[in-house]
């Protein structure tokens, strides 16, 4: 009997001290990793992440104890209320994006971060005057989208037209702006955002926003060559003047930035310190120089400046601008040819963009 009641307490004793290190050890792993606020730990989850996934790169991270407990807690809400008397028994759902977590935080905060979509946004601010293939390089750069993805997508005469574009492809609708975006987003939803801006934008400027989708374009494209054109604010509008009266006489433009963007764009050459006379002979239907009317699509995406200088343009009797500071951009604007300084060499604008 004896024996019996000894054996009776060693049990009780051994449930008591198992049941103490059980305790001890819940109360370890679901502890947070730090009991000091520390520095937030960059962590991108990828769409079709899985929970389990997510927990192994946290405890990779060294941002919880155990990846298991993670997982049950969020495969079984209502742990959350046994372990960590936590009032809401809501389902968990892991949603991608980028995020800053401490190692301070228990599971439950790591678990409403992750759930909460929040994500970092990352600025990229696009100047007046970069084609596709520019915007495209910034966005790579940025880890935004692929750069080959997201030309192809502005160049697809389909997406062009679903987006009420009348042109081939988007170059010009991709408004110049600041954006904030997020890493691996598709191509076409970062175009969309930008053409969305766009029509957006041109509210603002009722002349524009009353044209129908091929009156449009036509500006679009002429104001993509004042954009290139145009250094002083104030001379983007009497650029735009000279324009028009030479497309009213069927004259060339005589543009070197349409020149600029064959070298560039299109035969993928660097960017001339100059436009020689030989440039501007290339057989080309961008080549002002040799052909009258405007090109068969915009070279550049233009900001409002240019916008409005290609929709409000003043009534003048210029035909032609030359440039006389090149490190100003400052031109003088003549009526006609005998007025006009010829130069001995045609200046590309510099990059203001």
């Amino acid at each position: 009997m004896k024996k019996r009641l000894i054996g009776f307490i060693a049990f009780i004793v051994l449930l008591v001290l198992l049941a103490a290190a059980g305790f001890a050890f819940i109360k370890n792993i679901k502890a947070p990793v730090s009991s000091t606020k520390e520095e937030s730990v960059r962590i991108e989850i990828p769409s079709g992440m899985s929970v389990s996934g997510a927990a192994s790169l946290l405890k990779e991270k060294g941002l919880i104890r155990n990846a298991k407990l993670f997982y049950y807690v969020a495969r079984y809400p209502s742990l959350k209320k046994v372990l960590f008397r936590a009032s809401d028994e809501e389902a968990f759902v892991l949603r991608s994006g980028i995020y800053y977590i401490s190692p301070s935080m228990n599971i439950i905060q790591i678990q409403s971060i992750l759930a909460s979509g929040q994500q970092e946004y990352i600025k990229v601010s696009l100047p007046e005057g970069l084609t596709i293939s520019k915007i495209a390089a910034e966005l790579e750069e940025n880890r935004i989208c692929s750069a080959k993805e997201f030309i192809a997508v502005c160049k697809s005469a389909d997406f062009a037209e679903k987006n009420g574009i009348a042109g081939e492809s988007c170059e010009g609708f991709l408004f110049p702006d600041t954006y904030f975006l997020t890493v691996g987003m598709t191509a076409e939803s970062v175009a969309k955002i930008m053409i969305e801006n766009f029509y957006a934008k041109i509210q603002e400027i009722p002349t524009l926003a009353a044209m129908n989708a091929a009156d449009l374009y036509q500006a679009v494209i002429l104001a993509s060559i004042v954009e290139r054109e145009y250094r002083i604010e104030s001379e983007a509008p009497l650029i735009a003047s000279v324009f028009k009266n030479r497309l009213r006489r069927n004259i060339g433009l005589y543009s070197c930035a349409t020149v600029e963007y064959i070298l560039t764009e299109i035969e993928g050459r660097p960017h001339p310190e100059r436009i020689l006379i030989e440039d501007t002979k290339i057989d080309n239907p961008y080549n002002t120089y040799k052909w009258a009317g405007l090109p068969p699509g915009p070279i550049s995406n233009p900001g409002m400046v240019a916008l409005r200088a290609s929709a409000d343009t003043p009534k003048t009797n210029y035909y032609f601008f030359q440039i006389v500071d090149p490190a100003a951009g400052k031109h003088i604007f003549t009526t006609n040819f005998d007025e006009h300084v010829q130069s001995h060499n045609l200046y590309t604008k510099s990059n203001k963009k």
